[in-house]
């Protein structure tokens, strides 16, 4: 778990800013969520965990309590079907101030898709954060399709992923930033 994520708004710049949120990996439940670890006091729960304990059908006070105080979101697995629960995610939108999309292995590329219809036909206006197997290599193309928050894997090194959103100055492709830029004949 990483003390320190990248962020980079829409409109700002990237910048390592602290990582107030535990992902949860949904395991070991018991209808409550976990007693969260090393300070973090915000949880990231697993999409199909939430479609079944969310507020609207459950009554454990905790999960009540944190919901309404944006102390949960929602991580969404690679295979995850976003289109087919359309309408509780469009349920979730005002509870969940982040949503993260999970690489498995950082060439399983399906979480890309999922950042893109989050923007796109969701028209998600949160935090949409990259968590999983997420290498410095994947920055760009993120950052490009809709996610505005990387969690990177430990062995990867944050100074070097910063530099990462200079190596380019000219957008030739369709990008979430609206970044596009077009070369003059």
């Amino acid at each position: 778990m990483n003390k320190q994520i990248i962020s980079f708004p829409k409109n700002g710049k990237p910048t390592l800013i602290a990582n107030e949120w535990q992902v949860w990996d949904g395991e070991r439940d018991e209808g409550g969520i976990p007693d969260l670890e090393h300070g973090f006091h915000k949880v990231l729960v697993p999409f199909h965990w939430w479609r079944i304990h969310n507020p609207a059908h459950h009554q454990n006070a905790d999960v009540i309590d944190k919901a309404s105080k944006g102390e949960i979101g929602v991580w969404f697995a690679a295979d995850d079907d976003i289109l087919k629960h359309a309408d509780i995610i469009e349920a979730g939108k005002p509870l969940w101030p982040v949503v993260g999309a999970h690489f498995p292995i950082f060439r399983d590329g399906r979480s890309f898709s999922t950042a893109a219809l989050l923007r796109d036909r969701f028209d998600w206006q949160g935090e949409v954060r990259a968590i999983g197997d997420v290498l410095i290599d994947q920055l760009l193309q993120g950052a490009r399709v809709g996610f505005d928050a990387f969690e990177l894997r430990p062995d990867q090194n944050p100074d070097i992923a910063l530099k990462q959103f200079d190596l380019f100055s000219v957008v030739t492709q369709n990008s979430w930033r609206d970044q596009r830029a077009t070369i003059a004949a």
